[in-house]
């Protein structure tokens, strides 16, 4: 399985609705909560090339999106491909 980095705060209703998608499919990831490290959001913002809205999705370290991208993504069947090994 791919490594997941999901940036996040706790009161976004995005970000929940990732987390439950991901958990739902049993898809590990690794959540960065910006609301509990204030310096993580400038480095998501530099690796999202100024892109400040959240959730924001890495799959091993490739830029995949917000939540809308996951979900099309899960919608369309490609998301299970993607993270296969």
């Amino acid at each position: 399985m791919k490594k997941i980095d999901l940036y996040s705060t706790r009161t976004h209703e995005f970000c929940h609705s990732a987390k439950r998608l991901l958990r739902d499919k049993d898809i590990s990831y690794l959540e960065i909560d910006m609301s509990s490290d204030p310096m993580s959001g400038g480095k998501m913002k530099r690796k999202a090339k100024g892109i400040r809205t959240i959730p924001q999705i890495y799959v091993n370290n490739a830029h995949l999106g917000g939540f809308a991208e996951l979900y099309a993504m899960q919608q369309f069947g490609k998301l299970e491909k993607l993270l296969k090994d």
